[in-house]
């Protein structure tokens, strides 16, 4: 066994084992954290397949971007952890069964119809090759209708996105940037002249008055 095939089965078990994690851990900061273990794993095991590009992007984008967001938003909602452990002994038998049931399926579609020499190791390329020049010669020749029909969908989901966050309701209070600019001092400044006038009737003052108070003996 060479050391490139250990390492690929050290990353592959870390990446089962953290897999594992997250879908049976209760905590579910740690289980993000998982998460974050099982990317990291999944990223060494493509550097081992000499898919560079793909492995840095799945470490920036993923752990370093939309992780970071998970655990914000799993820190800042108030999860009830009794109501989750008071339900996970009830679904016990029927989650095994699946999870049973999705194993033998799997060893039946490897060992049925997979072909093991049809799947080999990569090729072994030397110093000056490129992962990103591969991928992109393949993106943008072979692949190119697909990767602007997923660009197309991406951009109708975020112009959607965007349309249904930005509806104006009646009840809600916006500041406007532009009015904000092109205000004036006379649009919030009003100065009001008055004249002083005397009062007409005499003001009565009303000195206090002091009781006798009687000594005491």
């Amino acid at each position: 066994m060479t050391f490139l095939q250990f390492a690929f089965y050290v990353f592959g078990a870390a990446l089962v084992f953290a897999a594992g994690m997250v879908v049976t851990i209760r905590n579910p900061v740690k289980s993000a954290l998982f998460l974050v273990l099982a990317f990291f794993s999944a990223a060494c095991v493509w550097i081992t397949l000499q898919a560079e590009f793909l492995a840095i992007v799945l470490v920036l984008v993923y752990v370093g971007a939309v992780m970071v967001l998970f655990l914000f938003v799993v820190m800042m909602l108030d999860i009830d952890l009794a109501k989750l452990r008071a339900g996970f002994t009830r679904y016990l038998p029927i989650g095994g069964l699946v999870a049973v049931l999705l194993v033998a399926e799997i060893a039946l579609v490897m060992y049925g119809s997979f072909d093991t020499g049809e799947y080999r190791a990569p090729v072994a390329y030397g110093v000056e090759y490129s992962n990103t020049e591969a991928l992109g010669a393949q993106i943008y020749t072979q692949y190119v209708y697909a990767f602007e029909i997923a660009a197309l969908i991406l951009l109708v989901a975020i112009i959607a996105a965007i349309a249904l966050t930005m509806r104006r309701r009646p009840n809600n209070k916006y500041n406007n940037p532009s009015a904000q600019v092109r205000v004036k001092r006379a649009d919030r400044l009003r100065i009001v002249k008055m004249d002083s006038v005397l009062p007409t009737a005499p003001i009565s003052v009303t000195e206090p008055t002091t009781e006798s108070i009687p000594e005491q003996d």
